[in-house]
């Protein structure tokens, strides 16, 4: 059983990770009977956290944006500014915190009343970040794809694909993804019944949020960081390649980014290597640059033209 301190934090950290909790699911999350769950929301509400119930079938609990900032230790002056440095860090300038600073800026965005909201926004108006590699893509948009993930709404959007072509997309958003250049959604294509990716940059305008929908198991088992290094290694490109490395897996799993190829063991000492581009000579001169012995498993065109380059590079120490 947890103190009641601590069944107080763990509760306050339940209902900001969803819109809307059935109490009888919270109570059963904290193991407590419903009456404790009641007192517990009692105490939160006495300690300043805008939490609302609701009765009936569907009937629970939904933490709320109330009058004044809950007591977080901040005052409006420090909200603000770990708001900013979350939305600088959501646009990738530090790597490897992009998500983490994307779900706490929900958070805390959520339970900001609108009086600091607004001056959140004229600040954001004001900052311009520095020159980086890759599109930037505004904070905002983020925090609605990442809330509308976070608590299953539909999203219809208007997109430009990579041939220039704009539709609207009905969609079920899974999840969002950094992958250290671009900004990626995942979710359910509704029109065309399959899990696709989408690039943040590429979205025109808003999004609508729309109704709720049934969760469904993701791709790749969940993990959405692999499913979008596959779809951008592999799928987007006319020219597919396969090759076996002659080296273990976790080597060259650190040497090859996980945009550029998928990698995959094999056995102890060697790989597979699973390569998408829109050439073929391009493919030559990384596995040349790669200095491991490999064998092209396919396309075969791929294989003249290793070999070709071999025969060049004999030819040229020869004079």
């Amino acid at each position: 059983m947890l103190s009641s301190s601590s069944r107080l934090l763990r509760l306050l950290s339940l209902l900001q990770t969803r819109s809307h909790w059935g109490g009888t699911e919270l109570a059963e999350r904290l193991a407590v009977h419903p009456r404790t769950l009641r007192r517990d929301i009692d105490r939160l509400r006495q300690l300043g956290y805008p939490v609302h119930a609701s009765s009936g079938v569907a009937g629970g609990y939904a933490f709320r944006a109330g009058q004044a900032l809950p007591p977080l230790m901040l005052d409006d002056e420090e909200a603000l500014a770990v708001s900013i440095a979350l939305r600088t860090a959501t646009a990738g300038a530090v790597g490897g915190i992009e998500e983490p600073a994307l779900r706490a800026l929900v958070k805390l965005e959520q339970a900001m009343p609108a009086r600091l909201r607004r001056r959140v926004d004229a600040l954001r108006s004001a900052i311009l970040p520095l020159d980086r590699t890759g599109p930037i893509v505004d904070a905002t948009l983020l925090a609605t794809l990442a809330a509308a993930c976070r608590d299953q709404l539909r999203l219809d959007l208007s997109y430009t694909d990579i041939r220039g072509r704009s539709a609207q997309r009905a969609l079920e958003p899974q999840g969002v993804v950094h992958t250290g250049q671009r900004w990626y959604l995942v979710a359910w294509d509704l029109t065309r019944a399959d899990w696709r990716t989408f690039r943040l940059d590429r979205i025109v305008g808003e999004p609508v949020v729309g109704a709720h929908f049934a969760p469904r198991p993701g791709p790749e088992g969940g993990d959405l960081r692999a499913y979008v290094s596959r779809s951008l290694a592999v799928a987007p490109y006319p020219e597919q390649a396969r090759v076996m490395l002659q080296a273990p897996h976790e080597v060259m799993a650190r040497r090859i980014p996980s945009w550029a190829g998928v990698v995959q063991p094999l056995d102890a000492q060697r790989c597979l290597l699973e390569w998408g581009a829109q050439g073929l000579d391009p493919l030559v001169y990384w596995l040349m640059a790669l200095e491991v012995d490999f064998e092209v498993l396919a396309p075969t065109a791929l294989k003249d033209r290793v070999r070709a380059a071999a025969e060049r590079a004999l030819r040229c120490t020869r004079k």
